[in-house]
């Protein structure tokens, strides 16, 4: 390519001014000879209108190399137009991509040239317009042409692989030709010219492994049965070379990390046929014996292990789990052990896969069996009782020092050290008992009382001689038996009644008793027989009961226990004859007996009385204080009153209103004043003062408030309906005479009322009653009103 470019570009030097250069594609396109355009007229003077003329020249798209590295300009091609004719005439322009930076242009010859080396892979083409001008006048001498030029391809680009490195994987043990994945490598040349963009893959390194195609670029395995145990990770290096792989080609690489993943291939194993190992006796049912291991060369799921105990001896004392983390197994302790009984045992145990894979079954069995040899050590150990728990029986009331039974502890260790016994003074704090140190024999040492304590609960401790911090600890119980040392007797005093119409055999009362075994005796008129739980029943033995010949029975009941010594007492039975309906209900009796069948004894009768009587004397007390109780009157001496000042909050309720004043407060007056000015009213300017009406000490107060009735009905300027009317005297017999302002009269008609506004808000109705001079009385504005009292 390089020598056809080269060749070309020596004819068009050859053949310069010749018009079928090779850039021209249609050679022999010349401007007309007549040509009236902008550009003849420019040279001859001719019109100003532009007339567009045929082309004298036309050429397809031009190429240059890419990478030129050459110290001259690189030449492109020329433009050359048949109006041309090799006098300096024309001058050519060029414009578009790159046009005075990466291509110029001679404008008198039309040479074009690369002033810098390019990159097809940076831009292919340039589009360019040339156009030929006057060099005189500047005038296009013809329109302006496109023309491309391209940039021609060289191998200059490597393929790359874009995502590398790589990493995959592939199951060991997988067959030939499995698939791993497929690498891919770009090159930047053109695909559409030569082979600069033809990849062809290889494997440098990976061999005998793997391979690659060599077109495709997918990667498979190409030797069978790669263990990962052997071999986890392979580096494969996969070369893409262009040019179809030929020499000279450029190559790009990339590295491929192919693991090989893990399938259950490989059973686990034990790194040892025999394990030792030991436990002390003193070990806790549960607790761990110690761990064994099976080791697998697989990972993960594959490589989980199962332990179990192959049956057989020794086995059925331990059991074994699983450590999830480690795959350890870890044998427990299942019962317990007692060194003097068993010193060694030995088992085997069987460790296998948990998730087997089907297609390796024909590689032997997945399991391993190992031997666990467990010696037991013997460890100094506290007594053992013979029993778990003692249990004894005593008679109460025993004589103090009898022996009521034995313990016994040993030790069972290699030593046999003594034992020596105690009582947990916790668990007898009374010290009822004592106990031989050395033979472990339990004797009283307080008398015993069912009835008080039935059972003792203690505890005894064996402690041994040679190591006295051991210690062992068991319960006794000491049932408390009783001996037959109380007499039976009735549970409380019966009494019961009997109809006077009882027939032979009828029962009537049932009796009660402390003890299991009675025996009663029989009565001549009735007969006592036992019953269960302690009762007897009383039937009659005849009939015919009158109350007149005999009222009440007393009937003696004897009574007898069942224990070894027989013990006996009498009681009594009071029956009382009454009279019944059909029915057998009572109806009379004597009054003892009417209240005794309901339970009720005279004592309790006693003492009901006594608490009505009390509630009696009560309710009477309360009712004298209350009527000695008298309403006192408002004047109890005949003192005279002096000033008297009632205050009223509420109002009068009308004349026919009878409680509003107390009358009692106007008995007896000596003397009233007859300049009284009515309080109700504004005083008159040419009023008089009343004269006193006189009274003696025996005058009755009627006629003096009939006087002033009369006063006031006739008085036109009392309003017509609630009126006040003041009833107030001062005794006689004062030296300084009267002090009340309410009977001062002043001698002066003209009295100034002002001083009443400065008394504050209460006196304001009454600052305006006196503070207005009018000559109608109908004028007043406010009153207080109360209604007269009769």
């Amino acid at each position: 390519m390089l020598r056809r470019n080269c060749l070309l570009l020596f004819l068009c030097f050859l053949f310069e001014q010749s018009s079928c250069a090779p850039f021209q594609s249609r050679p022999g396109q010349e401007w007309p000879h007549s040509q009236t355009g902008p550009s003849a007229a420019g040279r001859n003077g001719g019109s100003r209108g532009f007339q567009r003329v045929k082309r004298g020249w036309v050429w397809n798209q031009f190429f240059v190399l890419e990478e030129y590295m050459g110290s001259d300009p690189q030449y492109v091609g020329k433009l050359h137009t048949d109006l041309d004719k090799g006098d300096s005439a024309v001058k050519y322009t060029l414009s578009g991509d790159g046009a005075g930076t990466i291509f110029t242009i001679d404008q008198i010859t039309g040479d074009i040239h690369a002033l810098r080396s390019l990159d097809r892979e940076v831009k292919p083409y340039y589009t360019l317009r040339a156009q030929a001008v006057d060099i005189e006048t500047n005038r296009p001498l013809e329109p302006e042409s496109e023309f491309v030029i391209k940039v021609q391809d060289i191998n200059d680009n490597e393929p790359k692989f874009l995502e590398g490195p790589y990493t995959a994987s592939v199951p060991e043990m997988s067959p030939v030709g499995t698939y791993v994945m497929k690498v891919t490598a770009t090159d930047a040349d053109d695909p559409t010219y030569g082979n600069s963009a033809r990849v062809v893959y290889s494997i440098l390194h990976g061999q005998p492994y793997f391979s690659v195609d060599p077109k495709t670029g997918v990667i498979r395995t190409a030797l069978p049965n790669m263990d990962r145990e052997m071999k986890e990770l392979y580096q494969v290096l996969i070369q893409a070379k262009d040019m179809g792989g030929q020499l000279g080609g450029l190559a790009g690489t990339t590295t491929i990390n192919i693991t090989l993943s893990d399938v259950n291939d490989n059973p686990p194993r034990f790194s040892k046929s025999i394990f030792h190992l030991r436990v002390p006796e003193s070990s806790a049912v549960g607790s761990a014996v110690g761990r064994i291991k099976a080791h697998d060369l697989d990972i993960g799921k594959n490589a989980e292990v199962e332990y179990n105990i192959v049956p057989g001896d020794g086995g059925a004392m331990f059991d074994i789990t699983t450590n999830e983390h480690n795959q350890e197994g870890i044998i427990m302790l299942k019962k317990p052990l007692d060194y003097e009984t068993k010193k060694a045992y030995t088992f085997k145990v069987e460790a296998s896969n948990a998730h087997l894979d089907p297609r390796f079954h024909n590689f032997g069995p997945f399991k391993d069996t190992a031997t666990v040899k467990i010696n037991v050590l013997d460890v100094d150990e506290p007594p053992v009782f013979s029993k778990p728990s003692y249990a004894m029986d005593v008679y109460e009331d025993t004589p103090q020092g009898t022996i009521i039974g034995a313990v016994t502890a040993q030790d069972l260790d290699a030593g046999n050290s003594p034992v020596r016994y105690s009582i947990d003074w916790k668990s007898d704090l009374d010290s009822f008992f004592d106990i031989d140190p050395v033979r472990g024999t339990i004797s009283t040492n307080e008398l015993l009382d069912r009835e008080s304590i039935a059972q003792h609960n203690i505890s005894v401790v064996a402690t041994k001689v040679n190591n006295p911090v051991l210690t062992s600890k068991v319960a006794v119980t000491v049932h408390v038996l009783d001996i037959n040392e109380f007499s039976p007797e009735l549970a409380m005093p019966y009494e019961t009644f009997v109809c006077e119409s009882a027939k032979v055999g009828q029962p009537f009362k049932m009796m009660y008793d402390r003890l299991q075994t009675l025996t009663l005796s029989l009565n001549p008129e009735s007969a006592v027989y036992p019953c269960f739980n302690n009762t007897a029943g009383v039937v009659t033995l005849r009939g015919g009961f009158k109350r007149r010949s005999q009222e009440i029975y007393h009937l003696p009941v004897v009574i007898e226990d069942g224990g070894l010594q027989t013990l006996s007492s009498t009681g009594t039975l009071t029956i009382h004859v009454c009279g019944c309906d059909t029915d057998g209900s009572l109806l009379t009796c004597s009054a003892e007996a009417i209240f005794l069948p309901v339970g009720l004894s005279t004592g309790a009768l006693i003492a009901i009385l006594v608490c009505i009587v009390i509630l009696l004397v009560i309710v009477v007390l309360y009712v004298g204080v209350r009527r000695q109780k008298k309403k006192e009157t408002l004047m109890t001496s005949k003192e005279d009153i002096r000033d008297n000042v009632i205050h009223y909050d509420d109002e009068g309720g009308g004349e026919e209103d009878t409680h509003a004043f107390d009358m009692g407060t106007l008995r007896n007056p000596k003397v009233i004043k007859e300049n009284m000015f009515r309080r109700d009213v504004k005083p008159e300017l040419g009023l008089c003062p009343r004269r006193p009406v006189a009274s003696q000490n025996s005058t009755d107060i009627s006629n003096f408030i009939s006087l002033r009735l009369q006063e006031h009905e006739g008085d036109t300027s009392a309003p017509p309906y609630d009126s006040l009317a003041t009833y107030a005297y001062e005794g006689e017999g004062s030296v300084a005479e009267s002090l009340s302002s309410i009977e001062s009269v002043k001698g002066e008609t003209e009295e100034d009322y002002d001083y009443l506004n400065e008394w504050g808000p209460r006196f304001k109705t009454l600052a305006g009653i006196f503070g207005e001079r009018s000559e109608s009385q109908s004028d007043v504005t406010s009153s207080i009103t109360t209604e007269n009292k009769h």
